[in-house]
């Protein structure tokens, strides 16, 4: 009874998402104040509703109701209970239901806390966001519904892949779900901007924290990915290009450049017109992204569905909110104010060029995950596009990037001082350079060392840059310096973790990929193999029950100069429903370096086994660096600015001054 409850809380959630994308926009328009009010109780009603269809759900999921038809696919009686909640989210109809939740929760929290917010563009904005949900939710309704009932009800269920059984696949795809819907917060905000054809230092004061917020959460979700694929796949790495790897990649780039150029707006209001459309890109890419994912256009690991019809609808959605969205770009945005000037040197020509390698950036990684679809359509043959292209394209446009995140903010606004910016960043370029030469000593000169010199020069650059851009706000080693901190808005806090948080990421991925080591063989018990100066000791393997598995359980003693240091116990495993074998790895971390062990298949009766192992040099700051840029995010949401409305700049004329013209 509670499942057909759920079902029908989603058709009247659906019913109300009509309501709230017509009346307040239709009130907007004719600034009918009651006609735009109906915006604020029709996203929470929505929201309640959508929520209701989830519990729904979920409790199908807990109390094993495999006469559901996801529950029976997905589920099973011996899964243990965190699994048969992510089990919610671990399969095609679930998992777009969890992206409305998150949909419609993001229209609730405007609906909440935006009474600030002018009227009209609440209205409008609710009214857009209104406009997204009735296309998912008809998506569900008509196409992907996961309250379809099995009858008779089967006794047991087919369980849930195996590779989703994971505590990080539990958290990662709410986390990467609410930043690809959190994007939709500022698209919404973007076309009603457009709408009502006014973009000012207000306005992006009211997108930015829910930039910020999209942002912080993707990162978070991206990161909890790689991580997963590290230690559950037994490959031993962390990104491998994949096309849903790019698909959250691509509106993360994009996101980023939304994030920095909404201050320009905030601060400057320049860049406009810019502003609007990078809103408009990064949830199209999100947008696009559900669509790899979903359509089946594009194998991967992570791919959930290859039903036609279900391609073709959201492809005819994304065509209509892309369409429609940069069709009233083209007529609108001709007529928006063009904001301030500024010199080609200065912190708003930095953040454009900033912005436009980041796009770029994200343009060719489009081009590599589309390009083999392309290509295959048109019947040229099929293409793979893999690393050597992306690493080809992508780091040749980070260099710049990173290299201009440690000097733009050292610049004025509307007017720099680039030899003075320089100036002040001579420890950090000395310290690069120094970073540059110690790696080539250590390493010696190879196409490797080359590599990893240059890694680390950057990384040395931006973490040095970053310190001294907040050192030089605070006034550290002068007086009044501790006053200055604490004064000092959280978001400047926020940023110099975010940046510090990406210089230590740039280390991590430098060491790990210029002197990996690996090491795959197959052992018998009481043989040994050594790695970057380490012993690893197969003991052997003993049969070890789980839950709803068996596992083949490993024991490799770690040794170094002939002392043990860790016993590592990598595992086969074998679920019993689905019956499938997974790799279980085993990771011995010092902090600034990863001993990895994978488990591979028996070779014979007499214990000889395959093993993989691995040595990861300073991989955990890749981890470190995620975790800086998140609370960097965090951080910067805390701060009070971002909840007050900007004021409206005016200029006063004094008795007897000539009459000024408005900035």
């Amino acid at each position: 009874m509670f499942t057909e409850l759920g079902h029908f809380a989603l058709a009247l959630a659906m019913i109300v998402a009509l309501i709230q994308a017509s009346v307040p926009l239709i009130g907007a328009q004719r600034n009918n104040p009651a006609w735009m009010a109906v915006a604020k109780p029709a996203a929470l009603i929505q929201f309640a509703l959508v929520a209701l269809s989830f519990a729904a759900l979920t409790h199908a999921f807990v109390t094993s109701d495999f006469s559901v038809l996801g529950v029976y696919q997905n589920s099973h009686t011996a899964k243990p209970l965190l699994y048969k909640i992510s089990g919610v989210w671990g399969n095609h109809e679930g998992s777009l239901l969890l992206w409305v939740t998150i949909l419609a929760l993001f229209g609730a929290s405007v609906a909440a806390f935006g009474a600030n917010l002018p009227p009209a563009l609440r209205a409008r904005a609710l009214a857009v966001q209104g406009m997204i949900s009735i296309g998912f939710i008809a998506f569900i309704l008509f196409s992907s519904n996961p309250f379809l009932r099995i009858v008779p009800a089967p006794g047991q269920g087919q369980g849930l892949n195996p590779l989703l059984q994971d505590p990080g696949l539990a958290v990662h795809p709410p986390m990467l779900y609410t930043g690809y819907v959190g994007f939709s917060m500022a698209f919404s905000f973007a076309v009603a901007a457009l709408i009502d054809g006014r973009v000012d230092a207000a306005w992006a004061r009211w997108v930015r924290p829910w930039t910020l917020a999209a942002w912080t959460f993707l990162t978070l979700g991206i990161g909890l990915g790689s991580w997963w694929s590290y230690y559950t796949l037994g490959w031993g790495g962390w990104w491998v290009w994949d096309p849903v790897e790019n698909a959250s990649f691509m509106p993360w780039l994009t996101g980023t450049a939304l994030l920095h150029s909404a201050i320009v707006v905030e601060r400057r209001e320049a860049l406009k017109s810019w502003t609007i459309l990078l809103a408009i890109i990064t949830f199209s890419l999100s947008l696009l992204g559900t669509f790899i994912v979903r359509s089946g256009v594009l194998t991967s690991v992570h791919a959930f569905a290859a039903d036609p019809t279900r391609g073709i609808f959201i492809l005819v959605l994304l065509t209509l909110a892309i369409g429609g969205s940069l069709t009233l770009y083209a007529i609108r945005a001709p007529h928006l104010d063009g904001g301030g000037a500024f010199a080609p040197i200065s912190r708003e020509g930095g953040l454009l060029i900033n912005n436009l390698l980041l796009t770029t950036a994200a343009a060719t990684v489009l081009l590599g995950t589309l390009y083999p679809l392309v290509t295959e359509a048109l019947d040229i043959g099929k293409i793979t596009v893999g690393r050597p292209y992306f690493d080809g394209v992508f780091i040749p446009l980070m260099v710049p990037l990173v290299a201009l995140l440690g000097i733009g903010p050292m610049l004025a606004w509307k007017r720099g001082d680039l030899q003075g910016a320089l100036g002040r960043l001579k420890i950090a370029g000395a310290l690069a350079v120094v970073g540059a030469g110690a790696t080539m000593a250590i390493a010696g000169v190879s196409t490797t060392a080359l590599g990893a010199a240059l890694g680390f020069t950057l990384a040395l650059w931006l973490a040095v840059a970053a310190l001294l851009e907040w050192g030089g706000r605070i006034g550290f080693g002068r007086a009044g310096a501790w006053a200055r901190f604490a004064n000092l808005p959280r978001s400047a806090h926020g940023m110099t973790l975010a940046h510090f948080g990406m210089a230590v990421l740039i280390a991590g991925i430098a060491a790990s990929s210029a002197w990996r080591q690996e090491a795959i063989q197959a052992m018998t018990p009481g043989q040994s193999v050594d790695i970057a100066g380490y012993t690893m000791t197969f003991k052997g393997v003993v049969e070890q029950p789980g839950p709803n598995y068996s596992a083949a359980h490993a024991t490799i003693a770690v040794s170094k100069g002939g002392r043990e240091i860790a016993v590592m116990n990598p595992e086969l495993r074998t679920y019993t429903q689905p019956p499938q074998q997974t790799t279980f790895t085993s990771i011995h971390t010092t902090g600034f370096a990863d001993l990895y062990a994978a488990l591979g298949e028996p070779q014979g009766d007499d214990g000889l086994y395959v093993t993989r192992f691995f040595y990861e040099p300073l991989l955990p700051f890749l981890w470190y660096g995620v975790i800086l840029m998140v609370l960097g995010g965090f951080v910067s949401l805390t701060d009070r600015r971002l909840r007050v409305g900007a004021p409206r700049r005016v200029r006063v004329e004094m008795p007897g001054a000539a009459p000024q013209p408005a900035e």
